[in-house]
């Protein structure tokens, strides 16, 4: 039986903030926030927690949220529409640039994304690896 990813979870220095940040960029690839639990909210496509999911709390042991160098949180997108849609929501809502959406063909031909970090530092992207359409 092949086990996936079940949760990834991100810490926050300001909840709220992180709150407003998530519920604004997460609308553009379609994911919504489905629970709160104390200072935990869970996220995920549909809404309603099914499969794969992203929490964002503060930290359990109530020390200060860090991240990892190196560390980042890829969320999939079906087209360079929705990189560009939530590219965009996440620099409207407070994200720091990290890398404009575009091509990166030294990844593979395909390969679009945007990098970006939410106002607490955690990095993101977004990814699409749909061949790009042309026009005839």
């Amino acid at each position: 039986m092949a086990v996936g990813i079940s949760y990834v979870t991100l810490g926050a220095k300001d909840f709220d903030a992180g709150l407003t940040f998530y519920d604004r960029v997460l609308a553009a690839i379609g994911w919504s926030r489905f629970a709160v639990h104390g200072a935990f909210a869970g996220y995920g496509p549909g809404g309603d927690g099914a499969g794969q999911t992203v929490w964002l709390c503060r930290p359990f042991d109530g020390g200060e949220a860090s991240f990892g160098n190196g560390t980042m949180l890829a969320f999939g997108a079906d087209t360079r529409a929705e990189v560009d849609a939530f590219h965009a929501a996440a620099m409207a809502a407070g994200a720091t640039e990290e890398g404009a959406p575009g091509p990166r063909p030294q990844y593979t031909p395909d390969w679009y994304a945007a990098y970006l970090r939410d106002p607490t530092g955690n990095k993101l992207a977004i990814i699409c690896t749909a061949r790009q359409e042309t026009s005839a």
